[in-house]
């Protein structure tokens, strides 16, 4: 697929499920997977929701960024209650979502972010891919979302600081960024999810950034699974009010 994202690329049989595509700009290239909703109608504006894989489902098989989250689009009931177009790019395994550094400090892994650089060329290629499929007349642009697991809720933070205006809500689940950019993007309703036994991403890293947010958004919320490690993703992804609390916004 091409910068063209016209709807003849779909195979309109297979509604409900996701379809592999692959997004080229100049000569890059982003392996992507995309689930259109059952019935999809080319004439009606659906809300299209962008998932940003963890660390562990990079590669080039453009299969394993559905590996954590794919299926909470598939079920039955969320497919008939919360049709929408999920995308799922996967990131190559040689980059990262965002410019961060992990260093071991005295008191667990410290993270920093290089937000003067730009983006990697995987997370550019991610926003060209959401600019063009918010630009079809089947996408409603006022109900895009965006959600991601560990490197990818780093990288849905970063998201957020970029373009701050672009986003009607956000999930970030076990991931964190650089607080004090935080009130960048303070008006966007986003739901943290951390474990409070995470090892591998401190909980801090999201609780000090939606401490900052809650300030100028009472929308936002932090939910502390105080057994989970860093797989809190499987309880989080298992909230059976996710997809409706995050579709009841629109960007104005």
């Amino acid at each position: 697929m091409s910068l063209n994202l016209s709807i003849s690329n779909f195979d309109l049989d297979k509604t409900g499920e996701f379809q592999k595509g692959a997004f080229v700009s100049n000569s890059d290239t982003l392996n992507y997977q995309i689930l259109l909703p059952i019935g999809f109608d080319s004439k009606k504006k659906y809300p299209l929701v962008l998932f940003l894989h963890g660390s562990g489902e990079r590669g080039y098989d453009n299969e394993a960024q559905l590996t954590h989250g794919g299926d909470l689009f598939t079920q039955k009931s969320n497919l008939v209650d919360f049709p929408c177009i999920a995308l799922f790019p996967q990131c190559p395994p040689n980059e990262m979502w965002t410019n961060r550094k992990k260093e071991q400090g005295a008191n667990g892994p410290i993270f920093s972010f290089d937000v003067e650089r730009p983006l990697p060329k995987s997370s550019q290629l991610v926003n060209q891919l959401v600019d063009t499929l918010s630009k079809a007349n089947y996408v409603d642009a006022s109900r895009l979302y965006i959600m991601g697991i560990s490197m990818g809720g780093m990288g849905t933070l970063e998201q957020l600081y970029r373009y701050p205006d672009k986003y009607a809500a956000a999930v970030v689940i076990c991931g964190g960024h650089d607080k004090t950019l935080a009130n960048k993007y303070a008006q966007t309703p986003i739901w943290f999810f951390h474990g409070g036994v995470d090892d591998v991403v401190p909980p801090y890293l999201s609780k000090d950034i939606y401490d900052i947010v809650k300030k100028s958004n009472r929308k936002s919320k932090y939910t502390l699974y105080r057994n989970d490690n860093h797989n809190s993703w499987d309880s989080a992804l298992a909230e059976p009010k996710l997809l409706k609390r995050i579709f009841k916004y629109k960007s104005k």
